[in-house]
């Protein structure tokens, strides 16, 4: 079986991931409108990822949130440059300055199976890569007009094939797509 890359990220009806200045409160107002219990399958899809693979700024997002989310599972930050990690962290998270390629590789000769990719900089440095298997995008009914966009440049067209779509009853549409 071969290691299988994913995305689970939200954005705005207009492709953003964040505000100009990274900040996701548009997200956390719409977070506070889904029912009790509703997680739009994130539990389901945590549960299948070996390693998380996420960006610097994802990370210093991460961390102003309060206790670490992840638990014990395995997080790898990208950043050019070294991180110093707060000590409450878990020791599974670690950083690691590799070009998305090489630390793909690393990966799969370690048995990886399921990687998944956070971060809006980071998910585009793997597209690039052609590392990226899967995608599902949470669109929040919400226009910013301007922001953090999930998708920059491409070099090439990434077509992809509907795998699911699902509506829910408090206005979020969710789109799975298969990188083909």
């Amino acid at each position: 079986m071969s290691t299988k890359v994913s995305v689970f990220i939200a954005t705005s009806l207009d492709g953003f991931i964040a505000r100009k200045d990274g900040d996701i409160d548009w997200l956390n107002d719409a977070n506070a409108t889904v029912p009790e219990g509703e997680d739009c399958g994130y539990q389901s899809f945590i549960a299948s990822v070996d390693v998380l693979i996420m960006g610097r700024k994802t990370y210093e997002q991460v961390l102003s949130f309060g206790p670490w989310p992840y638990g014990q599972i395995r997080v790898i930050v990208m950043s050019r440059s070294p991180i110093q990690f707060p000590v409450e962290l878990p020791a599974c998270v670690t950083h690691s300055a590799e070009m998305p390629r090489m630390l793909y590789d690393r990966l799969v000769n370690e048995g990886v199976q399921h990687l998944y990719i956070d971060g809006g900089v980071t998910i585009q440095r793997f597209f690039a890569a052609g590392l990226i298997d899967e995608l599902t995008i949470t669109v929040i009914p919400i226009l910013l007009g301007e922001g953090t966009p999930l998708f920059g440049p491409l070099e090439r067209d990434i077509s992809l094939t509907l795998i699911r779509s699902r509506s829910y009853d408090f206005g979020f549409i969710q789109l799975q797509y298969a990188v083909t």
